[in-house]
């Protein structure tokens, strides 16, 4: 399976079948409560199920697995209907100040993200010239590569929170059967949105491009 098929099948895992099944419980007369907290432990099942099969898993999968067992917990534990429309926005909260505190770790949370995606598409070749330099070539050599991804890292964390702000604002504020649908869509808004700004960003240091200044210093670093 492709990693877009893969990340295509977590969206419907994680975010269709759950809202899906929010509704179908609703419409069958089960209470708020129960509604949210069924279909809230559907997510993360992908998660958990690649976390056991690697074994030793990276700090991306830690990551992932943290928030969506954190949520589960949330779910298990509240019993206030509005909290628990709210629990995707705390959740979006702390998944902004890890994406925040990664800036100062080894490698921040959106190097790691990206890599899975675009690691041997983009880049320059090799010293063979058979294909894309390996991303770990570039983060060792290349301190703009490093900053880039430090500063696209800060740009999600701020972006996380102010989703989390309006998420958390929406729960409180508007009829309860309308925050899963609407929180659902927000999803895509906010990924649009967020694409274009890292598009803004991304493009014009030279990352794309495998001729640009950014690589310019691996021709005279001796491999």
């Amino acid at each position: 399976m492709s990693s877009r098929s893969k990340a295509l099948l977590l969206v419907v895992i994680d975010l269709v079948l759950p809202i899906g099944l929010y509704y179908v419980l609703r419409a069958a007369g089960v209470s708020y409560h129960y509604a949210l907290l069924i279909s809230s432990l559907l997510p993360g099942l992908s998660v958990v199920a690649n976390l056991v099969r690697l074994r030793k898993p990276d700090g991306l999968s830690l990551f992932m697995t943290a928030m969506m067992v954190g949520s589960a917990a949330i779910s298990l534990l509240v019993h206030d209907a509005r909290f628990l429309l709210a629990k995707d926005g705390w959740v979006t909260a702390i998944s902004g100040l890890w994406f925040l505190a990664s800036v100062r770790g080894r490698q921040p949370l959106v190097f790691a993200f990206t890599r899975f995606f675009l690691e041997g598409r983009v880049g320059p070749l090799d010293g063979g010239g058979s294909r894309r330099e390996s991303w770990d070539v570039l983060w060792d050599r290349l301190p703009a590569f490093r900053r880039i991804w430090r500063v696209a890292t800060v740009i999600w964390g701020i972006g996380l929170l102010a989703d989390a702000a309006v998420r958390v604002t929406m729960a409180y504020t508007l009829p309860p059967d309308v925050v899963p649908g609407l929180g659902g869509l927000q999803y895509g808004v906010f990924m649009v949105l967020m694409q274009v700004v890292m598009a803004c960003y991304l493009v014009p240091t030279g990352l794309y491009n495998r001729w640009s200044a950014l690589y310019s210093p691996l021709k005279e670093i001796p491999a």
